[in-house]
């Protein structure tokens, strides 16, 4: 009875962190609800929820029409309504929450921690982002988004340069990006769960190819050295080779690489190496608490390491659930922690797990990584809805 106890405090407090990430936290902005006036819960007419602060950021100032930024069903801000159930769960779990985002997690600068030196983008220019990609030649950034115009096109300054991907049923319409990639000829290739397809454009937007009929839910996507694309299947567990001429418009041929991997998302491959590493989300029978594993294979396909987040949680005093993937030049793994609000350096694949916080501050929700050329590293902070830009502070 007593070792029963035991084992069930940390997974009541797992438990309760489930229900403050997934119910009790408006998905807009990410911040918790709460009974403070901005903070407070609100029922759109569509049944959605989001706290009180968006639904007056959202709206029209004058006639307070405004739009769902989830169903985009038009309503009136008037129309809102307390979400009671949210209200009385916040009420019911009580002083079992941790402290609210102010006081972020404090941990000590590694060797080799990495300083924001600027961000761009922020809500309006960017809605609810989710995918990020360099383009190798001109070094503008590409962003997949929930605006009007899903693919939006960043120069070096930060500034909007260019964008496309209507919302729309059409073919060459965008519903529902998850990922993009840039491909070393500079087309844009996206993974769109709406229709279950990759969809590849010219960098001015002009749609090349669609391939669908091929997946259950196209997800990560990456671009090899030789000018090939990764993707992966989180439905089938899957990862798949795509062979394309990009300036034609023709898949010349596809391969599957792995099957059999648990929910894979996030895909990433090392310039140095040719390595590939996949981030899995697998959910246990009757657990809602998310878990996330690491693996890494070589070229041919071979397995060379693999770290999942209780192997993690061994020798880091928190939790972290990584919700992104990328190698640095030097062919290190780098993910993305949203549970710890952080970037965690693991080492190269051969060495795993080499513990390194890079990134410890400034951070909400990181859903995207990736370096350029300067060794920069850009992170997409989905709940600022921004680009944050990091760099190492030589003194």
């Amino acid at each position: 009875m007593g070792s029963e106890a035991s084992g069930s405090g940390p997974a009541l407090q797992e438990l309760v962190r489930e229900a403050e990430i997934s119910l009790l936290e408006c998905k807009v902005c990410f911040e918790r609800f709460g009974h403070r006036q901005q903070r407070r819960p609100r029922n759109l007419p569509c049944g959605h929820v989001v706290c009180l602060a968006c639904v007056a950021a959202l709206a029209h100032p004058r006639t307070l029409a405004l739009e769902c930024p989830f169903c985009r069903r038009a309503c009136r801000g008037c129309d809102t309504s307390d979400c009671l159930p949210v209200l009385h769960l916040l009420e019911l779990l009580g002083s079992t929450l941790r402290p609210g985002p102010a006081a972020p997690r404090a941990a000590p600068c590694a060797p080799g921690a990495l300083t924001c030196h600027r961000a761009f983008g922020g809500w309006g220019t960017l809605v609810n982002p989710t995918g990020l990609a360099l383009c190798p030649k001109t070094g503008r950034v590409v962003v997949v988004h929930d605006g009007r115009r899903r693919v939006k096109i960043f120069d070096s300054g930060g500034g909007c340069a260019h964008q496309f991907g209507e919302k729309g049923e059409a073919a060459q319409d965008v519903r529902y990006p998850l990922d993009v990639t840039v491909t070393n000829d500079c087309h844009v290739v996206v993974t769109d769960a709406g229709d279950r397809s990759i969809k590849v454009f010219d960098f001015f937007g002009q749609i090349k190819l669609v391939i669908a009929g091929q997946f259950s839910l196209p997800w990560g996507v990456e671009t090899t050295p030789q000018n090939r694309v990764v993707v992966t299947d989180a439905e089938a567990g899957s990862l798949h080779l795509l062979e394309v001429d990009f300036p034609a418009g023709v898949l010349q041929r596809t391969e599957r690489l792995q099957v059999h991997l648990c929910s894979p998302r996030g895909v990433a491959v090392s310039w140095l190496t040719g390595a590939i590493a996949v981030l899995e989300h697998p959910l246990g029978l009757g657990s809602a608490v998310s878990s996330t594993t690491v693996k890494v294979f070589s070229p041919t396909m071979q397995l060379i390491s693999q770290v999942d987040s209780f192997g993690l949680s061994l020798f880091f005093p928190s939790r972290i659930t990584a919700s992104a993937v990328t190698f640095d030049h030097q062919g290190n793994v780098i993910v993305a922690d949203t549970s710890g609000q952080a970037v965690v350096c693991l080492g190269k694949p051969e060495e795993f797990p080499i513990l390194k916080p890079i990134i410890t501050h400034g951070l909400s929700h990181p859903v995207a990584l990736t370096f350029t050329k300067q060794n920069a590293l850009l992170v997409l902070d989905s709940a600022a809805h921004s680009i944050k830009v990091y760099k190492a502070d030589w003194g």
